[in-house]
């Protein structure tokens, strides 16, 4: 029983949201980085153009 609550402690510690040079830090920065790139992606690919010529930056 001890097992299953360090479990579920170590999860809930995992996703923390903690300032500073953490690895609860990395992992949500990792996370924010997908969600960036994946919209990029969707951008380009429904837009058929460029994600610098849909913004007009280009």
């Amino acid at each position: 029983m001890s097992a299953n609550t360090n479990l579920t402690s170590s999860l809930k510690d995992r996703n923390a949201w903690l300032w500073g040079f953490t690895p609860q830090s990395e992992i949500w920065n990792g996370r924010l980085a997908m969600i960036g790139f994946l919209s990029v992606i969707l951008i380009e690919v429904f837009s058929s153009q460029g994600f610098l010529h849909f913004w007009n930056l280009l």
